[in-house]
């Protein structure tokens, strides 16, 4: 029987501590599998934990807020696995746009609707 896999959030703080309540945080020796995205938060730190959750095998889905998905929007183009799935989701602050989310962007693609 396989192992269930995880679901990795970068987030800010209101958005991965409702994830972190709701049983989705997991912490080991080798790392966590959340980023809290403070507004003093480099965008190298970011990008680090995007490339680290999602070359790991345990990880199923990436959820992302998708305000701070824009700023590693250059990363998110470049991703082409289907495992670990990115979704990027609303924050408190801001609404989702689905005309910024690739993944509606390639979904329209593919429908051959508007890009």
């Amino acid at each position: 029987m396989e192992d269930g896999k995880l679901v990795g959030v970068i987030g800010d703080e209101d958005t991965v501590t409702g994830f972190l309540l709701a049983g989705v945080g997991h912490r080991t020796i080798d790392g966590q599998n959340f980023l809290i995205v403070k507004q003093e938060t480099e965008i190298s730190v970011i990008e680090e934990a995007f490339k680290s959750l999602s070359e790991r095998n345990d990880v199923g889905i990436i959820l992302i807020n998708q305000c701070i998905a824009n700023d590693i929007r250059h990363l998110l183009r470049d991703y082409t696995k289907t495992i670990p799935t990115v979704l990027e989701i609303p924050s408190k602050d801001q609404p989702y746009d689905p005309d910024q989310d690739y993944i509606m962007q390639r979904v329209n693609m593919m429908l051959g609707g508007p890009v």
